[in-house]
């Protein structure tokens, strides 16, 4: 296990209703992770979750320069099917992250579930947004208690 790297997971669809609060809950959760010396932030870079989490560690580096975003993308086609305006969004989350981990090189049923594995692996805390009992997150954060991972649920 790693030391002081926090990983997030999280659903790709937030309720509109919910992601200002979110956005809110993740730059203060990001700022208190930063003062107990976290200095890693990985992101996986889906929509949703991912990418709210991957933009508060983006705003908050902005004063805490010392503090980096890494990404852990599945496989280079991640954003195929997205929109534009998505992708355009992704486009400028990766020419701002600090390193990225391409975890497989192509498309395979299982490598979201790959990609999940290798942040917990790499990580010592898992910060999620799960509100159902199934799916990928749900599988993400047993995972992560399985290895020992501290685990915060915004």
């Amino acid at each position: 296990m790693y030391t002081n790297i926090c990983c997030f997971s999280g659903h790709r669809r937030i309720p509109r209703s919910a992601e200002g609060p979110l956005k809110v809950l993740l730059r203060h959760t990001v700022r208190q992770l930063a003062g107990e010396g976290y200095r890693c932030f990985v992101c996986g870079g889906a929509l949703g979750f991912d990418t709210l989490a991957a933009e508060a560690v983006l705003e908050v580096r902005r004063r805490l320069p010392e503090i980096t975003l890494s990404l852990a993308l599945p496989c280079p086609e991640q954003s195929g099917h997205w929109s534009e305006a998505d992708r355009q969004r992704y486009g400028r989350i990766r020419a701002l992250a600090d390193e990225e981990t391409l975890v497989s090189p192509v498309y395979s049923s299982f490598c979201m579930q790959k990609r999940n594995r290798f942040m917990v692996d790499h990580s010592s805390l898992l910060v999620c947004y799960q509100t159902q009992p199934r799916g990928g997150t749900a599988s993400t954060v047993a995972y992560a208690l399985q290895q020992g991972l501290r685990v915060i649920n915004l």
